[in-house]
């Protein structure tokens, strides 16, 4: 519900901040006052249109905000989960606040984060109904008729049932939709994914193969380069070149030194050992240099094949991997997506068939969902009708319609094929005949003012178990009608508090008196600036302020006004 309202700078209002209790608000004032301008504001508040017009004469920009107890309806706190909007310091608390700047441009903020005014609007819609205008009206919105029914009729677990067949199905579909391209696209799919499984096959990869085929290919190239540096270094360590002798030859020599100096001086003896061991480590060298010399391939034919192998490699890579696994990982890809295709005549032919079932199931359910639907739309209507005979609307007539679409690809019901979405066969929509002698029309066309606020009424007051919008305000409900009619709507917007919070701009001191909390409008001028005022009343003010209503003056105002007050706090001790 809307427990704080605070408005700065908006048309004629230069500071307001109202309270407004949980169950029946009254707002009263005389014409003009800005009664009016508060539920524009409200409307702003709730992603309505931004006029820079709005904005107080002189002032940079006009702010509204609004604070909220959240319902435990489930609706509202998952858009809220699934925008990230929540708010961590009270999950119970939503925080909505709406900015007009004088140049035109507005901003809108949900808990303190900005979001775009559509976003806004979606929330808004789930928090008030604003009755007598028509972007907050739900009962104006086609698309929530079959809920609030549904609601009304307890037939929400039947619809579930039937929208999980209608999820299933559209899975099928989706599925079917992409097996049914075009048979020429589907060939040319079946034959490039031929094409790259052999082209990808045919080269045999192995894993790390390039890395080898890399050194292979550098040894290949420069094998004129390594023969001569093996040959130079096996020449030096065991035949030596000219007068230089090899290395191992020199090793000779010192070792025979070495033996001599151990004889004379024994502390030589155990570097002789040093010297046997690098003298063998370096004859083994030499005797492996040899080998690799002879071993070199000097093969222009097989550094061509080496060059070509990793040129198809490098192809490969470039077109399906940037490493040989990921080339042969898109091969076994391409391999099963392949054999989807290739065997893609026995999965359509079992969804066709899934298909089929689902539509008989679609149509089952929905079947049965219309006949809840149909029983319910009779009591609904003949309850509106009684209410809107107590509201002075005795010739107006009220009905569901209730009807199927054919469609050639439709659910299976009675032998028909009819159109279905996840609510089920029906379209549902509300119409109403408001006087004698006119025909059913639907309730988007009715006429706006006072006829359209008493018959929303009578519909909220039927549905208000079902309708999940937690506040309702009423502006010009008694337009056209007299007091005593006027203290009937009042006892049915008392009633509609029991489920909701309700806020209601009346001219009728029968219909105020009925308000849980009271509060007037008023404007004062300075002589150059007009402002608005609300102030809560108490009991003695609000005495006043029926009997200015009443149109009377004197004691036989007042003890009017006080007999209404007592009237209605007996009814309401009696539970109305």
């Amino acid at each position: 519900m809307l427990s704080e309202l605070t408005i700065v700078d908006f048309a004629i209002i230069d500071r307001l901040r109202l309270n407004l209790a949980p169950g029946f608000n009254v707002l009263t004032g005389e014409t003009g006052a800005g009664k009016s301008i508060i539920i524009d504001a409200v409307s702003l508040l709730l992603g309505g249109k931004a006029d820079s017009d709005a904005v107080r004469s002189g002032c940079d920009r006009a702010l509204i905000e609004g604070a909220f107890d959240l319902p435990p309806a489930t609706e509202l706190r998952a858009l809220l989960v699934d925008n990230d909007l929540g708010n961590e310091d009270d999950l119970d608390r939503l925080l909505l606040a709406r900015e007009v700047r004088s140049g035109g441009r507005s901003t809108a903020r949900v808990n303190g984060r900005a979001v775009p005014s559509s976003l806004l609007r979606e929330i808004g819609e789930l928090l008030i109904d604003i009755h007598g205008q028509s972007e907050h009206l739900s009962l104006l919105r086609p698309r929530q008729h079959v809920d609030l029914l549904d609601r009304y009729a307890g037939t929400w677990e039947q619809r579930e049932a039937c929208a999980t067949h209608v999820v299933q199905w559209r899975a099928v579909r989706k599925e079917l939709s992409e097996l049914l391209k075009s048979e020429a696209e589907l060939a040319r799919r079946v034959d490039m994914l031929k094409f790259q499984v052999e082209e990808i096959r045919a080269a045999k990869l192995k894993p790390n193969e390039d890395d080898e085929l890399t050194i292979e290919q550098k040894r290949l190239a420069n094998a004129e380069t390594l023969a001569a540096l093996a040959d130079d270094a096996y020449t030096a360590l065991y035949e030596g070149a000219g007068e230089t002798p090899a290395a191992l030859d020199a090793l000779a020599q010192a070792q025979k030194a070495l033996a001599g100096l151990a004889k004379i001086d024994p502390q030589f003896a155990e570097h002789l050992g040093t010297l046997d061991s690098v003298t063998a480590q370096i004859d083994d060298l030499a005797h492996e240099v040899r080998r690799y010399h002879e071993a070199i391939e000097y093969s222009p034919k097989r550094l061509n094949a080496v060059e070509d192998r990793l040129d198809l490699i490098k192809r490969l890579k470039r077109k399906y991997g940037a490493a040989i696994p990921d080339v042969i990982a898109f091969a076994e890809r391409a391999e099963k997506e392949l054999g989807t295709l290739e065997h893609s005549g026995e999965r359509m032919a079992e969804l066709r068939e899934e298909e089929d079932r689902l539509l008989h199931e679609i149509g089952r359910t929905g079947k049965d969902l219309a006949v809840a639907r149909k029983a319910a739309a009779e009591k609904l209507s003949a309850g509106i009708e009684a209410e809107l005979n107590d509201l002075r609307m005795a010739g107006a007539h009220f009905a569901v319609d209730l009807k199927w679409e054919p469609a050639e690809n439709g659910a299976y019901a009675n032998g028909q094929r009819v159109a279905f979405d996840a609510t089920g066969l029906d379209r549902v929509a509300f119409l109403v005949a408001p006087n004698v002698g006119e025909g059913l029309k639907p309730l988007v066309k009715i006429a706006s003012g006072g006829e359209t606020a008493r018959l929303m009424l009578a519909l909220k007051t039927v549905l208000s178990r079902a309708d999940q919008t937690p506040t309702l305000i009423f502006d010009e409900i008694d337009q056209g009608i007299g007091g005593r009619v006027g203290s009937t709507v009042g006892q049915k917007l008392w009633g509609l508090s029991k489920n909701h919070q309700v806020v209601c701009i009346t001219h009728l001191p029968q219909l105020a008196g009925y308000g849980d909390a009271h509060f007037k409008v008023e404007k004062t001028s300075d002589g150059e600036r007009t402002i608005a005022h609300v102030t809560p009343l108490n009991d003695k003010a609000r005495v006043e302020e029926l009997a200015q209503m009443l149109g009377a003056s004197g004691d036989g105002a007042v003890k009017s006004a006080r007999e209404i007050l007592r009237n209605v706090a007996e009814e309401k001790k009696g539970g109305g």
